[in-house]
């Protein structure tokens, strides 16, 4: 069985079923994981969730920080920002049932050696610390007073990590850190003004992707994520980067795993401009 891993599609529906197409994926035969972000920006979000939602279990998604955008823009928390385009899902006839399948999606995933993200890990945390504080949120979210948190969700503070956080204040720091997080310091504080247009050279002093941080200690593992287009497919023994830049006109990415994380195999499909860059992903 191969296992594929998919990174940011934000609504380009017809690029990831080229690219499903490119790969030969057989649902009775393959494993896919998308990692975050199946929508947003890009206009085809509502046939994204149907497609990805049709292949069951053959197919996992992590949350993305658009994913959960979309589920505190449903719940009235938030107003649609100006370049979404969320409209077909939250109109759409079986939008409860979508948006009830997408809250039940994980934020971290651990498969064939990999640990799967959408956006980061923070320096302190290992592999399987990731997965216990991903599994912290994932219970919020799938509980009945889900809601409640995405009150709660959205703020950049607190912007480190302390095994002492409780409440709405510890899981947003998990949240920001496994949707949200590009750049850190040497001691794991976030940073989230720069853009993503800013690329890995737009770092501010102290601060470093976190993939870079001396001494994570994730170090010893391969992560894959997603969110940071303009670092495009960057591939090291210990990482597999995977936002190519679809919606912006760049490429949709699969990785191909094989029997361990070192057997890997990149394949592509060009992607139609949905947006013009410079708004950040």
């Amino acid at each position: 069985m191969a296992l594929y891993l998919i990174g940011d599609v934000q609504g380009c529906d017809t690029a990831l079923g080229r690219l499903l197409d490119e790969i030969a994926f057989s649902p009775s035969r393959d494993r896919l994981v998308l990692l975050g972000d199946l929508v947003n920006r890009g206009p085809e979000s509502l046939a994204v969730l149907r497609r990805v939602m049709a292949l069951g279990d053959a197919a996992a998604c992590l949350l993305g920080n658009h994913d959960l955008h979309l589920l505190v823009v449903s719940q009235g928390v938030r107003r649609p920002h100006r370049t979404d385009t969320l409209g077909d899902i939250l109109s759409a006839p079986d939008r409860d049932a979508l948006l009830d399948w997408l809250r039940h999606r994980p934020l971290a995933l651990h498969e064939r050696g990999v640990l799967m993200v959408h956006a980061g890990v923070l320096p302190q945390w290992s592999a399987a610390r990731t997965l216990q504080l991903a599994a912290e949120v994932e219970t919020v979210l799938r509980g009945a007073d889900w809601h409640v948190f995405m009150h709660q969700m959205y703020g950049n503070q607190p912007d480190e990590w302390h095994d002492g956080l409780q409440g709405a204040a510890r899981l947003r720091v998990i949240v920001n850190a496994l949707t949200r997080l590009r750049l850190c310091s040497a001691e794991g504080r976030m940073e989230f003004d720069t853009k993503d247009s800013s690329g890995v050279d737009g770092a501010p002093p102290g601060y470093m992707p976190w993939f870079d941080v001396p001494g994570r200690q994730t170090a010893g593992d391969v992560v894959a994520f997603g969110h940071w287009s303009t670092l495009g497919w960057l591939e090291r023994p210990d990482l597999i980067s995977l936002d190519t830049g679809c919606v912006w006109g760049g490429c949709l990415s699969a990785a191909r795993i094989g029997a361990d994380a070192r057997d890997r195999e990149l394949i592509q499909v060009r992607c139609p401009q949905a947006r013009k860059p410079g708004g950040g992903a």
